[in-house]
């Protein structure tokens, strides 16, 4: 039987949320019910769980359109969601120029997410003319806010002086700072700069990290980093190597 939401129920999204968690089939109707029942925050999440295919099944396309109606109603996280499915293909064509719309406006909203995926397109030129001076800005500002993943990279531009002037110092507080907050790429930067310093013991424990906790493709990367690198390094990159391995088979 589905959920039938009352005109006069105040909907708890978070609630919803940590519905998700025990009961996901229920949860999905009540988010379903609340989505069209115009409730901004359940047609976000709704859009979600179609891309996750949390206690309903998966569809991108219904997902993009969720978060296409989430828009309208001035949802910045609902613009980042549409240009991430823009960005990314989801749910229909690719279309870069578009998201990098999405992103701005979910930057100009004052998002983290909406600053650092906008901050990328500009890094990268795709979907804009490439920018180094605004994507450090965008890390920057993401960064401030706590963004972990911004601070990485606004430490990158920093260490390696990318349209600012160059600032080792400060580029390691803020790995710090991304790896404390649980950036598995902040740990891996956090690790280099150390080894650098000859502080090789206290690399070791966030190159762990960063290899337990990092995805597929970070790995890949970060062992062609390690390989690189030297002896040193040498017994690091066999672990990676190692778990890069049991990831794929």
């Amino acid at each position: 039987m589905s959920y039938q939401l009352r005109r006069d129920e105040v909907v708890d999204v978070a609630g919803l949320k940590a519905m998700l968690a025990h009961s996901p089939g229920q949860a999905a109707q009540a988010i379903l019910a609340a989505a069209g029942e115009g409730v901004v925050e359940a047609q976000l999440l709704l859009g979600q769980i179609l891309l996750d295919g949390r206690g309903i099944e998966a569809d991108e396309v219904v997902a993009r359109r969720w978060f296409g109606i989430a828009v309208q109603g001035g949802s910045a996280m609902a613009h980042n969601m549409l240009g991430r499915c823009l960005e990314h293909g989801w749910g229909g064509d690719q279309d870069l120029a578009q998201a990098a719309i999405h992103y701005a406006r979910a930057a100009d909203a004052g998002l983290d997410w909406g600053l650092y995926n906008l901050g990328n397109l500009l890094a990268t030129g795709r979907g804009v003319p490439a920018n180094q001076a605004q994507a450090l800005l965008c890390y920057e500002k993401a960064a401030q806010m706590g963004h972990a993943k911004s601070m990485n990279l606004y430490g990158r531009y920093l260490e390696q002086g990318i349209a600012t002037a160059p600032s080792p110092v400060r580029a390691v507080r803020w790995y710090r700072r991304s790896a404390e907050a649980g950036d598995f790429r902040g740990m891996f930067s956090l690790a280099l700069v150390l080894v650098e310093r000859g502080q090789v013991a206290e690399a070791g424990p966030w190159f762990e990290r960063a290899r337990l906790e990092g995805n597929v493709n970070f790995l890949r990367s970060a062992l062609v980093t390690l390989q690189g690198a030297g002896p040193m390094l040498m017994a690091f990159a066999a672990r990676y190597a190692e778990e890069l391995e049991q990831r794929e088979t």
